[in-house]
């Protein structure tokens, strides 16, 4: 590693740190804003979006639309049409008529923009714009004499070993590093030892061969990736030789909240009504909501029940088990071979054991804690009543008022604006709020009202929906024709 620390030259307005799809989709909009100076750094050597679980067939549950530009900017050169058009299949597509497309698509079409908009790849030093793959963070602190963020980063080559330090100057900072799957902590001990198969769905296709192999495999969540996993194994092992089982702590194998009013508890509506709630109502909300975005999408569940019903017809019953309602309590090796998970029913209070080859934890993601590389700023940081940052309507978060630049937060906010700070359909319009929130111009020109649903008392039909106030850093508003609640004549 070269020794000293390699400074850019000049200030960055907006230095993202993460390059997952809300980093990116920072990226592509921030390409359009001239004179804007931006770079986003990532510490992995290339994109990857969820690579264990790109399960054939697998779709995203929001449309197309939800791509990385074009709620915000459907003009945009690094829009899903543009990648279609770019690879000659915006005629298929057409024809195609899909509204949903496959993860593996949209993988794709992440590592299109990816490539359009890498500076110099790797190699480069972390000056000027782009995307800063093998460049990982170590720490961001406030300069008060320069009035600017310090990102301190490493290079690290092709083996992911350090190369050099860096360090960048910027006004703005925007916080992109995503979440990391959760293992809950009975199965930890068990997690990822090479002699008996315990891994988390994220880690699925790496294993999937040596799963559909085992004599008997247990899948523990019934979210999204739960169902594709189970769905997939069902699929690959052999009828009337299932030996399967999916168990979940939810009451039911429960379809996704689809109905379009439903869906309207992810516009920017919802999430100005939200953040204007107390924080213990807040608190409350999320868990309640849980069919919002913890469930499973109807094609999915009728998929499920096909699968089970065609084996039936053809040999019976078949050998696998849905169980919901279960939690588990402990779990631990039998033998050198198997496992033993040791199970309570919620409404029966009874407990059982069940003794399996393999598991699968589709047990979901948790926030990657921010602590570490902001510990510099940690004095500075205002908090909440339970100790988490105060996140304003304009993504920013809460610092004492000697900083005058801003660290914004990308799906790290779901405690104070909800259960959309994760959802692919608010990325672009999260990353045009924070653009114009540092540009000082507001370039992107976002919608007054985005739902037909009033989500309070106050706002009604001039669509603030109940919110306290207007997102901070929004931009101009569009011009939605109602006047005081009413429409102009001829409507």
């Amino acid at each position: 590693m070269s020794g000293g620390v390699r400074e850019s030259e000049g200030p960055l307005d907006v230095a993202g740190v993460g390059c997952g799809p809300f980093n990116l989709s920072l990226g592509a909009l921030a390409d359009g804003v001239p004179g804007l100076r931006w770079a986003v750094f990532e510490q992995r050597r290339s994109f990857s979006w969820h690579p264990g679980l790109l399960v054939d067939g697998a779709t995203l549950q929001v449309p197309f639309l939800a791509d990385l530009v074009s709620l915000a900017d459907p003009s945009s050169r690094w829009s899903f049409l543009s990648h279609l058009r770019a690879r000659e299949r915006l005629f298929p597509f057409y024809f195609a008529e899909r509204f949903h497309i496959e993860r593996v698509e949209y993988d794709a079409y992440c590592r299109w923009v990816c490539d359009g908009l890498a500076a110099d790849g790797p190699g480069g030093d972390g000056v000027g714009g782009g995307l800063r793959f093998g460049h990982q963070v170590d720490a961001v602190r406030w300069n008060g004499e320069r009035a600017l963020f310090e990102v301190d980063f490493t290079r690290l080559d092709e083996a992911g070993e350090a190369e050099a330090l860096g360090r960048a100057y910027a006004r703005n900072v925007v916080l992109g590093i995503g979440t990391a799957p959760h293992v809950p902590e009975q199965l930890r001990p068990l997690a990822g030892a090479p002699s008996l198969p315990v891994v988390h769905a994220a880690d699925y296709l790496a294993h999937r061969d040596r799963l559909v192999a085992a004599g008997h495999v247990t899948v523990v969540g019934s979210g999204q990736s739960g169902a594709e996993v189970f769905l997939d194994l069902l699929r690959a092992r052999p009828v009337g030789g299932e030996g399967l089982r999916w168990l979940t702590r939810s009451p039911a194998f429960a379809p996704m909240e689809y109905s379009k009013l439903g869906l309207e508890h992810f516009t920017p509506d919802y999430t100005r009504y939200f953040h204007g709630l107390p924080e213990r109502v807040r608190d409350g909300l999320v868990p309640r909501q849980w069919q919002l975005h913890k469930a499973v999408d109807h094609e999915t569940l009728a998929a499920v029940h096909d699968e089970l019903y065609r084996r039936a017809v053809r040999c019976g019953w078949p050998d696998v088990v849905l169980t919901p309602g279960v939690a588990v309590r402990t779990a631990g090796r039998l033998g050198s071979s198997q496992l033993e998970l040791h199970l309570e029913h919620a409404e029966q209070g009874e407990r059982s054991p069940l003794v399996t080859d393999a598991v699968v934890l589709a047990t979901g993601y948790r926030e990657r804690p921010a602590e570490r590389l902001l510990a510099a700023l940690a004095p500075l940081v205002r908090r909440d009543a339970a100790g988490r940052p105060l996140i304003d309507g304009g993504f920013r978060m809460g610092l004492d008022p000697s900083v005058t630049g801003g660290v914004y937060v990308q799906n790290g906010e779901r405690h104070s604006h909800g259960v959309g700070a994760p959802d692919l359909g608010l990325g672009a319009y999260r990353s045009a709020v924070i653009l114009n929130g540092v540009s000082g111009e507001e370039p992107f020109v976002l919608p007054g009202r985005t739902a037909f649903t009033s989500f309070g008392l106050r706002g009604g039909a001039s669509g603030s929906s109940g919110s306290s106030g207007p997102l901070i850093g929004a931009g101009r508003r569009a011009d939605s024709g109602v006047v005081n609640g009413v429409f102009p004549s001829g409507c």
